[in-house]
């Protein structure tokens, strides 16, 4: 299934005629990267990296993941060190100055600071909830009080930057906005998550009170904030949680869930991102990106309000006994091993696997990648795979992209780089 560029090219383009895509080449796009507050820890990611690598300055949007909401129903810190406490040395510190125990404070947040002074263009936002942050949401957002309580807390610590136990609106004007990232509304998603039906309108009138308490802070301050939301891909939870028709009226935009579609709890190899059902899939109905965007715009959801999700890591198996089709839809007998998670890798792990044995395969008719080594596979997104991915946004004329999460790229931004490139 290895194919020449020139063919590649040819057949990316077989969505939307030169004139279509020409028409559409000078739109603006957004581009979306979350930053994961923890990736400071084991994985050794730090902001400064976003920076150093190119990453920020091809950026419009950086998500911070994640501020969680609370039993009490307002939001909190996840990580009080990691967002403001913790110290950074020189080498690690965005504008390479070492933090000192006399600035008003320090962390993530600080260094969020920093980066927006290089990058004046880029807006940053506070993602809320997360798989692990959502449980109770369905409580914060049940009734009137219980929403404006909610948001008035959210507005109050993250874009007024009233921080804990700090000088009053200390971390003022870090944040451009807030990202709503509840893991679902109306169906299942973390262990012990509340879930009720009312959700689903419960979650329309949670936008309009964050839509009304931001622009009445606009008024005072004179700035835009921006207000979106992380929704699913499975038609499913789509229509068990949100009413699309008009959601999209409080929103700025939504980032559609573009990966995740298969992986290594499941006991057969798939692609977990295709922009279409391959030929051949076991499972039908089946996942894909076209069938999640139809789904959207199917309920109202305006084309250009959609945003594209990619993955900067893949779903792997191993124990793959059967060679037929490069490995793909092949019983296996697990997930493969990762570096912090069996059945994940991140791309610039998987990117030195054809060095390693390993041969890389592409169907570009469906619109997806993956490796092969007669043992263990791996469904993935690289450069190539993004700039098909790309030219599809751009032909189905939706908003931009956004990218989970930025600690999977490599030191050079590959994968940012071609977003970049092909919006």
């Amino acid at each position: 299934m290895r194919i020449v560029a020139a063919l590649a090219a040819v057949l990316v383009g077989l969505t939307a005629a030169p004139a279509a895509a020409d028409a559409h080449s000078k739109k603006s796009y957004v581009k979306v990267g979350y930053f994961t507050q923890w990736g400071i820890y084991g994985r050794g990611f730090q902001l400064a990296k976003v920076d150093q690598s190119g990453a920020a300055a091809r950026l419009t949007h950086l998500n911070y993941a994640f501020g969680p909401v609370t039993a009490a129903g307002v939001c909190d810190s996840a990580d009080a060190w990691a967002d403001w406490q913790t110290p950074f040395p020189a080498e690690l510190s965005v504008d390479g100055v070492a933090d000192t125990a006399e600035q008003p404070f320090a962390g993530n947040l600080n260094q969020l600071a920093e980066l927006k002074k290089k990058h004046p263009k880029l807006r940053v936002l506070i993602s809320l909830g997360g798989w692990s942050g959502s449980a109770y949401f369905s409580d914060a957002a049940l009734t009137d009080a219980s929403r404006k309580k909610l948001v008035s807390s959210c507005v109050d610590l993250w874009i007024k930057g009233n921080l804990p136990g700090l000088s009053a609106g200390v971390a003022a004007g870090i944040f451009d906005g807030i990202d709503l990232d509840w893991e679902w509304p109306g169906s299942a998603g973390n262990d012990g998550n509340v879930i009720r039906p009312e959700d689903k309108h419960n979650f329309t009138l949670l936008a309009k009170e964050f839509r009304r308490q931001l622009d009445r802070l606009s008024r005072k301050t004179h700035k835009d904030y921006d207000l979106t939301a992380f929704l699913p891909a499975a038609p499913a939870k789509i229509d068990a949680g949100f009413e699309a028709k008009k959601i999209f009226k409080y929103l700025d935009f939504g980032t559609v869930q573009g990966y995740d579609f298969h992986g290594s709890w499941e006991s057969r190899t798939n692609q977990q991102s295709a922009l279409h059902v391959p030929k051949g899939a076991p499972d039908n109905p089946d996942f894909s990106i076209e069938v999640a965007i139809d789904t959207w715009r199917e309920r109202g959801a305006p084309s250009s309000q959609l945003v594209l999700g990619i993955p900067y890591y893949g779903q792997g198996w191993t124990g793959v006994t059967s060679g037929a089709n490069g490995g793909l839809f092949q019983p296996a007998t697990g997930g493969a091993p990762g570096t912090f998670a069996v059945g994940t890798e991140d791309y610039k792990v998987l990117k030195t696997l054809p060095a390693k044995g390993f041969t890389v395969h592409r169907d570009w008719r469906a619109g997806h990648s993956y490796l092969f080594d007669g043992t263990t596979f791996w469904t993935y997104d690289d450069p190539a795979q993004i700039r098909q991915k790309t030219q599809w946004i751009k032909d189905q004329r939706l908003g931009g992209a956004m990218m989970w999460s930025l600690d999977g790229d490599d030191e050079q931004a590959s994968l940012t780089r071609a977003v970049s490139a092909g919006l």
